[in-house]
């Protein structure tokens, strides 16, 4: 899950964390057990679809995380075409489009604090054991909300590099960015201590 909650007001904004949650795992599972491209290709036309009901404001907000998966896209392509398995790579290439495109709807129509909600509800029997559940609740939400920071962040070192070379950066913004992304870290860290550490509230 890679977008924070969208700007545009959608109906799915009204219906149920919960709800949404499970019909993304149980359309996750559906997606893996069935090896059709055909089925897939129509999927994904499916997903294409709800995210053009809202409107092209709320579709074009939705595309740009999903642009981030073109590397894995080319790899996975470049790969199956060298072993002569171009369907089986198609069907993986859809199948990833259309389980990344949902968990992004999903978090653009839910607010983080009622995925959070489900998490709590769903960990409640490990918590009555001893459990510290919290630990999840706080990773759950720190990925949510860090990996859009750390993708501005390496687009505006990218940027950077751009303006002081013509050359492409690739891999050398790599290092830079593995200490952004660690003193992003150390902050978070830093304010986890300072607000009672992953303790459970309960």
């Amino acid at each position: 899950m890679i977008s924070l909650t969208s700007p545009v007001e959608t109906r799915a904004h009204h219906w149920r964390a919960g709800i949404k949650l499970g019909a993304l795992c149980a359309s996750t599972l559906i997606l893996f057990f069935i090896q059709n491209w055909l089925f897939q290709s129509a999927f994904l036309a499916l997903v294409i679809v709800l995210y053009l009901l809202p409107g092209w404001r709320f579709f074009t907000h939705g595309l740009k995380p999903i642009k981030m998966l073109w590397p894995f896209i080319v790899l996975v392509g470049a790969w199956h075409w060298w072993s002569n398995e171009l369907q089986q790579g198609a069907i993986i290439i859809l199948r990833l489009l259309s389980m990344v495109a949902l968990a992004n709807l999903v978090t653009m129509t839910t607010r983080l604090s009622d995925m959070i909600e489900v998490v709590r509800f769903l960990t409640r029997p490990f918590a009555k054991m001893g459990f510290n559940t919290r630990a999840l609740e706080i990773a759950m939400a720190l990925v949510i909300r860090m990996t859009p920071v750390l993708i501005g962040k390496g687009q505006k070192l990218t940027w950077a590099w751009k303006a002081r070379s013509h050359r492409r950066s690739g891999w050398r913004i790599l290092l830079p960015f593995t200490v952004l992304a660690l003193d992003d870290a150390d902050h978070v860290a830093e304010a986890l201590r300072a607000r009672g550490g992953l303790t459970n509230n309960d």
